[in-house]
């Protein structure tokens, strides 16, 4: 085993899904914003092959970030693995980034029909799963969408380990030990990822702020300049021609996540401060560009949309959508770290523990108000609220009357950073944040 595989750090929940679709003929597509641990996770999974049997000579790793491959077409791809496959033997095969290959999709489709073999790829563009992979893959594919750290990840990453314990009186509690063997409370913990995020090359430099910030300062240009403004030379996809207006487009959204807003209202703000023509015959130009920016960002995993849905129409509406950060390092990079809307952020990092978790989530709407989050799986659904504290009477009445407007019995629960006294009120539950975002 070499020592990069030795240092590489699990990612189970990636790696057991992974791990559930091995030897099946689905392609299993890797999928988030750069730098997340996707090329770690094709080598975890290789290790894991290696551990259970499987001869190197069955396993084919290729990286086509690497200057070595970068120059290859999709003939090339093709012959490169035909004269490494081993006749009579299941072939592994990892494509890391293999969306940087012009027409890649027939060589990958070729190798499924050519010979036994298992496929893993990964992408850093959503572009990757566009209809034309569908057309030549007919949906054989599965998608497993790889986030930063989880809040839990980040204290492992960094070193730590969780301690389960009990308090004087007898009640489930959650300390956090140091590498030296200090004692935190979780509170701390999550203090730091507050303010670094889950990217996991972080942990390679440490806790320092001039550290993490160049290292997301990295991740920042890879995705703008690889992801962003190269993404005219794919087919299909409009240019992204004007750096000062991307950047400014994802200040605005980074500043205002988990706010009701359209390409109209954003158009509209950044033509206030100069950079759109504001007059009614571009308006309608404006509107598409910033339409055009956004699915450039969302596609690039920086930015991820969410819908409405109308909980007694029960359907999805159209306008004013929200937009969450993928890591709140990267938003504290953009901004600088602040103490204003906490709010937000807590419901940016509540959203994404349910997106890894494996629920699809909307926002709801029941009359006039509004529940943070829907979260459904096939056979479950739940609704959640995030707030910081529900210390005064005004803030409980409001977190809890959308929830008491719902009249179904699908679970129903306020997620509140601050120490609570009553685990229920009116069937609904009241659960810390922490101890959320700390379940197995």
């Amino acid at each position: 085993m070499s020592s990069q595989e030795l240092k590489l750090k699990p990612r189970d929940l990636y790696l057991n899904r992974l791990i559930s679709f091995r030897d099946t003929e689905l392609i299993k597509v890797v999928t988030g914003i750069r730098r997340c641990g996707k090329s770690s996770l094709l080598k975890l999974m290789a290790r894991h092959l290696r551990e259970t049997g499987i001869q190197d000579t069955q396993i084919i790793e290729m990286n086509f970030e690497s200057m070595s491959l970068s120059d290859m077409d999709n003939k090339q791809f093709y012959d490169y693995v035909m004269k490494r496959a081993v006749s009579n033997a299941k072939m592994y095969l990892f494509f890391d980034e293999v969306q940087r290959i012009e027409g890649w999709q027939k060589a990958v489709n070729s190798f499924r029909v050519d010979f036994s073999c298992d496929i893993y790829i990964t992408g850093s563009n959503a572009f990757l799963l566009s209809s034309e992979l569908s057309t030549y893959l007919s949906g054989r594919y599965v998608e497993i969408r790889m986030l930063p750290l989880s809040f839990r990840e980040f204290i492992d990453f960094h070193g730590y380990r969780l301690q389960k314990t009990l308090s004087p009186a007898g009640e489930p509690r959650n300390l956090i030990r140091s590498p030296s063997g200090e004692m935190f409370e979780p509170a701390d913990l999550f203090k730091a990822y507050l303010k670094f995020g889950g990217m996991p090359s972080i942990a390679d430099v440490g806790l320092q702020q001039e550290k993490a910030f160049a290292v997301l300062d990295g991740v920042y240009s890879a995705v703008v300049v690889r992801d962003i403004l190269e993404r005219g030379r794919r087919k299909q996809q409009r240019l992204i021609t004007d750096p000062t207006l991307l950047r400014k487009l994802i200040m605005f959204l980074a500043d205002n996540i988990g706010s009701n807003i359209s390409a109209t209202s954003i158009g509209n703000t950044l033509a206030n401060e100069g950079l759109l023509n504001s007059g009614s015959r571009k308006s309608k130009p404006a509107t598409k560009t910033i339409q055009a920016y956004i699915e450039a960002l969302t596609e690039a995993y920086i930015f991820y949309e969410i819908k409405r849905f109308d909980i007694k129409g029960r359907e999805f509406l159209r306008t004013l959508g929200k937009y969450y950060i993928v890591d709140i390092g990267l938003r504290n990079y953009l901004l600088g770290n602040r103490d204003a809307d906490s709010g937000h952020v807590l419901e940016n990092i509540v959203y994404f523990e349910l997106l890894r978790r494996g629920y699809d989530v909307a926002v709801g709407k029941i009359d006039n108000k509004e529940v943070d989050f829907i979260a459904t799986k096939t056979d479950e659904k739940k609704y959640v609220q995030v707030t910081e504290n529900m210390g005064s009477p005004e803030t409980r009445r409001r977190e809890l009357a959308p929830l008491q407007a719902i009249r179904d019995n699908y679970e129903k629960t306020v997620l509140v950073l601050h120490d609570t006294l009553t685990p229920s009120v009116d069937g609904i539950k009241i659960t810390k944040i922490l101890d959320f975002l700390l379940e197995e």
